[in-house]
């Protein structure tokens, strides 16, 4: 029953992943779609011979992605119930995976009514000392719910790549002079002109749309590949809204927030589409073994728009290697993360201090490589390096982020970065965890709280490697 639970909603995603309607998917499978809709409620459950045709018909292992749900649910609610507010003590983790198992729906509801009330424990906390709040009538914080969106179709829209090679045909773009051929097709198919305005004009804006007078601002503070993107950015918005829109559409999302944020990113996608077409960069990161700084010089883009694109590669029969991508600040929050090769996200809290996107502030500018083990025993390899992001001149603060991209192990030898280890023995692993409330390791020197799940044990005569000791029983 478990399985068939968790088919309905993996087909339905597979799909709208793929930008089918149920009509489309059911003349491919050879099935009605009257049929399929049934399936996708979870009212029909799915024969072997449907199973594998799902399979080869769109080059999917369906069993991995039924896992990842499971896991990323199991990791949801773990976290759930390390929130010390609720008191939920008692609950170990496997009856946690019990749940997930016998009820995603279930398990998919806790997630949003914890997000519902979390959302309303912060309103109080402003209205007690006389901040604004977002109101009553949120039920997701607005910023969960489009990670969560992207998550979900593992940050690949196949219509918003066909509307940017759209764009690409129409425009007769020229990679040796992008700009010069978004400008003019802004100017000649939306009337639009691009102005590059003084600091002091654009009152702290790197980007303003005017319009009445049908104008782009953009920033001198931009650098030429952010200005690029931004003028990209803006034919999304113009041009491609219909398919944007029925995207948004489809997800049936809870607050106009929540829509316009998931707006905004898929309109950077699409610009990110623009800077680097599909099938030229896949074949150029596998030409070069995802060498991410030789991508940034052939195609003009900045470090971060590079390791952005090599995250949304997972087009059907063009597969690139499946990143995860991370973006953090200084201080540890995570303020962009996608991921398509199961790697998971803390949802509600910190993340792992021994995780090298963490460690590269310490090296600035440098990209450090890892070996990374979660507890369940996936493995990644991964990069990171930090980030500066442009000034407003000598007197503002600059920004420092770190990025990091990591891929299961298993595609490790595709990755120039992986030359030099030896991938069949793995003695440079490091162990980290999701967070330190989930993780079950005793002898991490830095962890900063103990584990949900077991007794704490206090014995002040000992001083042990970790600062909390705790009895796995």
């Amino acid at each position: 029953m478990a399985k068939k639970a968790l088919l309905g909603n993996k087909i339905r995603r597979l799909r709208q992943s793929r930008g089918l309607t149920q009509s489309q998917m059911a003349e491919q499978l050879g099935i009605s779609a009257s049929y399929l809709n049934l399936i996708e409620h979870d009212e029909r459950s799915v024969t072997v011979s449907l199973l594998l045709k799902l399979g080869k018909t769109f080059d999917v292992d369906l069993q991995q992605l039924s896992d990842d749900i499971e896991r990323r649910l199991e990791f949801g609610l773990r976290e759930i119930l390390a929130d010390t507010t609720l008191g939920a003590t008692g609950v170990a983790p496997e009856e946690v995976r019990d749940i997930v198992a016998a009820s995603p729906a279930a398990a998919k509801t806790f997630l949003e009514l914890y997000r519902a009330y979390r959302t309303a424990r912060e309103d109080a906390q402003a209205m007690v000392l006389g901040l604004p709040s977002g109101g009553t009538r949120r039920i997701a914080l607005p910023n969960e719910e489009a990670r969560d969106f992207f998550a979900d179709r593992v940050n690949h829209f196949p219509t918003l790549e066909d509307a940017a090679e759209a764009l690409w045909r129409d425009a007769k773009l020229d990679r040796q002079d992008l700009r010069r051929g978004l400008v003019e097709y802004l100017s000649r198919a939306r009337a639009v002109s691009v102005e590059v305005a003084p600091r002091e004009a654009m009152a702290g804006a790197l980007r303003r749309y005017e319009p009445k007078s049908r104008r782009l601002l953009l920033s001198e503070m931009l650098a030429r590949p952010s200005g690029n993107f931004q003028i990209a950015y803006q034919i999304a918005l113009l041009g491609a809204r219909p398919a944007i829109d029925r995207l948004i559409g489809e997800a049936k999302l809870s607050t106009p927030e929540s829509e316009t944020l998931v707006r905004v990113g898929l309109a950077n996608y699409f610009a990110g589409a623009v800077l680097m077409p599909y099938a030229g960069f896949l074949e150029a990161a596998k030409a070069v073994r995802y060498d991410v700084d030789l991508l940034t010089h052939r195609f003009g883009v900045s470090f971060e728009q590079a390791c952005h694109r090599l995250s949304t590669l997972q087009r059907h029969g063009a597969k690139g290697v499946p990143f995860y991508l991370v973006r953090v600040d200084i201080a540890g929050n995570l303020s962009k993360r996608f991921s398509a090769s199961g790697f998971h996200f803390s949802r509600f809290g910190g993340s792992c201090p021994r995780w090298n996107v963490h460690e590269s502030f310490t090296t600035p500018g440098l990209i450090r490589t890892q070996i990374a083990r979660l507890p369940d025993g996936t493995t990644f390899f991964s990069i990171a390096r930090t980030l500066t992001k442009e000034s407003a001149g000598f007197k503002e603060p600059h920004t420092l982020l770190a990025l990091g991209i990591g891929c299961d192990i298993a595609h490790a030898r595709e990755l120039v970065y992986a030359d030099g280890y030896d991938l069949e023995r793995l003695d440079a692993v490091t162990e980290i965890g999701v967070g330190c409330r989930l993780c079950e390791r005793m002898d991490c020197r830095q962890r900063a709280f103990p584990p949900l799940h077991h007794r704490l044990v206090v014995d002040e005569q000992v001083k042990g490697a970790s600062a909390y000791n705790f009895a796995m029983k």
